[in-house]
């Protein structure tokens, strides 16, 4: 592992962990020659999922758009960062469960509002103006309605 401070490849492992997620490791490195400690995470290698997208072209998978997806509807939200990367490991996970090679990004777009409409509401109505495109104010008003409905719903109960 290349050093960041110094750029030499010689460092030992001072501590390593579990993270939430099953299949990474962190691990906390000291450089040999300068001694600078950094931290480095370790996931497992799985076979690249491929995403289908509206327009028919294909892509891998990627963790980070994914991540910055959730980070931009969460924007100025009082979610804490831990909570937005547990949320991506559960949408990876369950996409991988899937089992199949190649994914539609409208079953990616399905999988990430199931879980934002039971984090944060707002970041759920920002992310499915863009998800499902809004043409106007109607489906908008709409989403909000069905919303506010399953809050009715749940104070019933």
């Amino acid at each position: 592992m290349k050093c960041p401070n110094c750029h030499q490849t010689s460092s030992r492992v001072v501590d390593s962990r579990h993270t939430d997620e099953v299949s990474a490791i962190r691990r906390r490195r000291e450089c040999e020659n300068c001694g600078f400690r950094f931290t480095t995470f370790e996931r497992m290698e799985l076979s690249p999922l491929v995403v289908v997208k509206k327009d028919g072209n294909r892509e891998v998978f990627s963790r980070e758009k994914l991540m910055d997806g959730l980070l931009r509807a969460c924007e100025k939200r009082p979610i804490p960062y831990e909570a937005l990367e547990k949320t991506t490991a559960r949408i990876e996970s369950a996409l991988r469960n899937l089992n199949k090679p190649e994914i539609s990004s409208n079953e990616i777009g399905e999988c990430v509002m199931k879980e934002l409409i039971t984090l944060d509401q707002v970041a759920y109505v920002r992310f499915a103006s863009v998800y499902k495109e809004f043409k106007d104010i109607d489906q908008l008003m709409d989403t909000l309605n069905h919303l506010a409905k399953g809050r009715d719903d749940d104070e019933l109960q």
